[in-house]
């Protein structure tokens, strides 16, 4: 088969699929009502849609620090593979989604703009995106199916009202085909298409025809003297597919500078060609309504800094959210049915506080904070999206990477503890998941109401981004094959000092002392990683963990152990025990407890017919880990790779070591290799300064 012919039938089968899943049903008036009937929903206003959608993706409840957390699945965006997906921000998208929900009962919301707040690169415009691609969807679906009409005139008789050569008038607005009921006789209809449902919508009929449409209803009933029946006849309906790239459904609009915004930008235009044809440029027809307003109408318009916004169309904005109207020129007011959502920074926001003149705004606002994340997995969430083997070809990305990345990035934003033994790094840990001795979870959201500021100040995702590129950048020109943490926090250090947000001298001095904090951290994670592996013989460990408890068992018991060797009875080891207590820090003070506290758990165990292994017990394992590392160490001669000579015995122990870095914490050749090497120059430093003293 060629490659040609291949070609044409994957064309045609997504054709086929695509024909199947998008009907392009069209209908008369009468056949839509039947439509209506059968469902309610199919007239649900922009808000109520909109609402459905993101529930209908489905929800995960769960408990974050005692306090209940919905999450919803639509912000995970399956359907593009989670490329615009956004984490960390469940609580901010539950109040949004409970905005929606208010709108959509009709309880006030819906009469307002949905303003999203936060710092820059916070998210705002990727939310704003994934609801405007998600209506997109959510209309190609049956359940998100919309509808609108055409006014047709199938014997050609209607020139005078529809333009030479024009059988067809689509409404310019994409109306719900139920406006073209008129207002006297709207309550009989609804109340036979209500009687008997069931469900939780009621067809209701909010709103009038756009001016061309009520121009052309106007005509026809004239001319049908007052018939609705047959005025109705001359319109087909048609499902309606919502496209920003169409225009239709989605609109979006963005400041330009004062000199050259112009409100009919938003509200539509007169068509001058049009003019000659209609004889008046007050008549309906002779007008383009393409503003983005109309644009967006049963869908959504999104403002781009909405704040930047000139006076003259924050007046268009007020009656807009406030009336669903909007005044084109020379027209009546208009009806319009849209989510108007809007999102600005916290610069701009203040100004509005600051303004007087925009009262009447902030009255019409309902604002939502978009902060920065303050939890480091979400954050790590982010990075790894953008940052991993399908995206990035011909180069490594080292194990923690990412990760230490993240760590500065959420440091950077978390508030200083105010409590004088928690630093802010234990603060991240908590915020994390992780519990610290002496902290509950009460403590933990005690922390978080103590802030004031947290999540709204901060380096953004989007510098994190750039210097991780840089990195990659940087690695792959000097084919170097492998991008390691301090590669990265080095191109986060050297760029604060351009960095075009921070002009603020000791913040900066902050934010690299952050960064020496993480490359702390990374030390201790990476020391211990290699401590696993070098320590990660089953059999030793087996061995050192049988050893131990059986002089636990004996110490606890008061009896005495066997020594294999000897075939001897001697007391228990208690070098031995300490030695390897000592490894997870359990004082001396303690140490009863806990060898009690294993006993019981092995006594426990054997009263269910199981067995006990090192690995039920995660403090225990540790330790064990810890103890054969330095049993170990020195045979293995780690310092010995700071060397220029390493003895055959001594690399074949270390190419073990390094097989198991690879497969058991993700390493490749390069990055165990330069982990190896830099762990053994911190021991060398450390039997250099042990030397010394």
């Amino acid at each position: 088969m060629s490659h040609q012919t291949k070609f044409k039938e994957i064309i045609s089968e997504i054709a086929k699929k695509s024909k199947n899943e998008n009907v392009h049903w069209t209908g008369t008036f009468w056949e839509y009502l039947e439509i209506v009937k059968a469902n309610p929903k199919t007239t649900r206003n922009a808000f109520q849609r909109m609402y459905d959608m993101v529930l209908e993706a489905g929800t995960e409840e769960y408990v974050d620090f005692k306090k209940p957390v919905i999450r919803y699945k639509f912000f995970d965006d399956l359907p593009s593979a989670g490329k615009d997906a956004v984490f960390g921000l469940d609580v901010a998208l539950m109040k949004l989604v409970n905005v929606l929900k208010a709108a959509a009962l009709g309880y006030g919301p819906e009469k307002r703009v949905i303003l999203l707040h936060g710092p820059v690169g916070s998210a705002k415009s990727t939310i704003c995106r994934m609801l405007k691609k998600g209506l997109e969807a959510y209309s190609k679906t049956d359940k998100g199916a919309v509808y609108t009409f055409d006014w047709i005139d199938e014997k050609n008789e209607l020139v005078d009202l529809f333009g030479k050569g024009q059988t067809v008038f689509p409404s310019p607005m994409h109306e719900e085909p139920m406006l073209l009921i008129p207002e006297d006789q709207r309550g009989a209809l609804l109340e036979e298409i209500n009687r008997g449902q069931e469900g939780e919508y009621r067809v209701s009929i909010e709103g009038e025809l756009c001016p061309p449409s009520r121009y052309i209803f106007k005509q026809l009933m004239e001319r049908y003297q007052g018939d609705v029946e047959k005025v109705l006849n001359h319109v087909r309906v048609k499902r309606l597919f919502l496209s920003e790239a169409d225009r239709i459904g989605i609109g979006t609009f963005q400041p330009k500078d004062e000199k050259n915004q112009d409100s009919t930008e938003l509200t539509g235009d007169i068509n001058y060609r049009k003019i000659a044809e209609y004889g008046s440029d007050s008549d309906p027809r002779a007008f383009n309504f393409d503003g983005e307003f109309n644009v967006a109408n049963r869908g959504v318009i999104e403002f781009v800094e909405v704040l930047k916004l000139d006076v003259a169309f924050l007046y268009d904005l007020l009656g807009a959210s406030q009336e669903h109207r909007v005044k084109p020129k020379k027209f009546a007011q208009t009806h319009i049915d849209e989510v108007i959502i809007g999102h600005t920074n916290e610069p701009e926001y203040r100004r509005l506080q600051d303004n007087e003149f925009m009262e009447a705004l902030r009255d019409r606002t309902v604002k939502i904070d978009i902060p920065y994340i303050t939890k480091w997995k979400d954050e790590v969430n982010i990075y790894k999206k953008d940052f991993n083997p399908k995206k990035i070809r011909g180069i490594s990305i080292a194990p923690h990477t990412i990760e230490m990345a993240a760590m500065w990035a959420v440091l950077t934003r978390l508030e200083k503890p105010k409590k004088a033994n928690l630093s802010r790094i234990q603060k991240l840990k908590l915020y994390d998941g992780k519990m610290l001795p002496g902290y509950t979870e009460d403590n933990v959201r005690e922390l978080r109401k103590e802030t004031l500021r947290e999540g709204l100040e901060g380096i953004s995702a989007r510098y994190i981004q750039d210097k991780i590129s840089n990195a990659i950048v940087n690695a792959q020109q000097s084919n170097r094959g492998s991008v390691n943490p301090f590669m990265v926090l080095n191109e986060l250090g050297s760029g604060l000092k351009s960095h075009s947000l921070i002009s603020n001298e000791e913040l900066k001095t902050d934010y690299l002392e952050l960064l020496d904090t993480v490359r702390g951290e990374y030390e201790e994670i990476i020391k211990a990683e290699v401590q696993r592996a070098i320590s990660a013989d089953e059999s030793a460990l087996h061995r050192l963990s049988g050893n131990y408890i059986d002089n636990v068992k004996a110490f606890t018991q008061k009896e005495k152990v066997r020594n294999p060797f000897t075939g001897l009875n001697e007391e228990p080891d208690e070098r031995l025990m300490r030695s390897i207590e000592e490894k997870i820090e359990i004082p001396d003070s303690r140490k009863e407890d806990f060898r009690r506290e294993i006993m019981n758990y092995i006594g426990a165990l054997a009263l269910d017919g199981k067995k006990f292994n090192y690995k039920m017990n995660e403090r225990l394992h540790k330790a064990l880990e810890l103890k054969l590392f330095e049993d170990q160490k020195d045979s293995i001669k780690l310092t010995s790779l700071v060397s220029a000579v390493v003895d055959k015995d001594t690399q074949e122990k270390i190419d073990i070591v390094k097989t198991r870095l690879i497969k058991e914490f993700g390493y490749d050749e390069i990055s165990a290799t330069d982990i190896l090497h830099y762990v053994a120059s911190i021991y060398a430093r450390g039997d250099v300064k042990n030397k010394g003293a």
